[in-house]
């Protein structure tokens, strides 16, 4: 912070209760100005997320139990590899709901954004964990491959089709908050995912029954890990992206930068950074140049407000106007 005369304006904090108090050398004044975070799915999670972990969570457990057995039963590689691959899944819907509980709690003055990137660290867990599940999946696979073994195909289908409904239910209970929350989609993409897997073991117990080729149950194991892990890098990027503070993907740095940029009475900006308070809330803070700036601060931070959560979906801006009479020491682009 320079020694000058500063205005500084906090948009969007949400948590925002006191004024600030300016320095010794500075003739401060401080306008907080709150909002809710609607609008664009940028919120909270909604409530019903409740009720969809746990019926997942039930339906899942239910039919991992069902699909081990009965793999055990048929001998088919493919199903206990399905069955291993959803208990990870049940996992971690666990780990996802827990994220959600935790990202509800208040801030402290400790964690005085709350506990919301709690969400990253399940959407990585996530990854982490159906990493660990397809080198199991594919390690037996490759030994079936050496060790074929006669396969019950008309089980493997029935066990399976269940698997498509189990698995197609529990995606849709997420559908509608995947879109704009990395820990959810990554419970939607799981679930989906296992219903495209569950529907080719289906396919697998068709060919052995048709065929008698004992080798195409390991074979779709195999396809199964292609599958699983094309998501799951997905995931491992996009979690590892959030979790380093980087600016998330679905917003426009430079667009961002381009439009504080062109506001008017805006002659230079600097000290801009965007970064993830949790997998659907997005931060924001940039300094504004502004030496003619006249009339009602509040108003025309509240307005700069507004566009940033409309145009960019960032719900929480901080925003420092500067007079320009002295340079800032955070000016410089490689200074943090």
């Amino acid at each position: 912070m320079s020694i000058s005369n500063h205005r500084h304006s906090h948009v969007g904090h949400p948590h925002a209760g006191h004024a600030h108090h300016g320095h010794d050398h500075h003739d401060h004044h401080h306008d907080h100005h709150g909002h809710s975070h609607g609008g664009l799915g940028h919120g909270h999670a909604p409530a019903s997320f409740g009720r969809a972990f746990a019926i997942g969570i039930a339906l899942n457990i239910v039919f991992v139990a069902t699909e081990a057995g009965y793999g055990f039963y048929a001998n088919s590689t493919a199903l206990l590899a399905d069955a291993g691959h959803n208990l990870s899944d049940v996992l971690g819907l666990i780990v996802a709901w827990v994220a959600v509980a935790l990202g509800k709690r208040l801030p402290t003055a400790r964690y005085t954004y709350g506990l919301g990137a709690s969400s990253i660290l399940a959407a990585l867990v996530n990854a982490m964990l159906l990493l660990v599940a397809i080198g199991a999946i594919a390690w037996e696979a490759v030994h079936r491959f050496y060790e074929p073994a006669p396969v019950e195909g008309v089980t493997v289908m029935i066990v399976a089709g269940i698997g498509i409904f189990v698995n197609g239910i529990t995606a849709w209970l997420f559908a509608s908050g995947s879109k704009h929350d990395l820990n959810i989609r990554g419970a939607y993409l799981h679930m989906m995912a296992d219903a495209a897997v569950s529907a080719g073991v289906v396919i697998a117990g068709l060919l052995i029954i048709y065929t008698g080729w004992s080798w195409v149950d390991p074979a779709v194991s195999l396809v199964i890990v292609v599958v699983i892990f094309i998501g799951t890098w997905g995931l491992l990027k996009g979690s590892v992206a959030l979790s380093l503070q980087a600016v998330p993907s679905g917003v426009d740095a430079a667009a961002v930068r381009a439009f504080l940029a062109g506001l008017p009475g805006v002659s230079a900006l600097h000290d801009m950074h965007i970064w993830p308070i949790s997998t659907s809330q997005t931060a924001l803070t940039a300094h504004l140049v502004m030496p003619e700036h006249q009339g009602s601060a509040d108003a025309f931070l509240d307005k700069v407000q507004d566009e940033l959560l409309r145009r960019f979906g960032i719900d929480h801006a901080t925003l420092q106007i500067e007079t320009g009479e002295m340079a800032c020491r955070l000016a410089p682009d490689h200074v943090i």
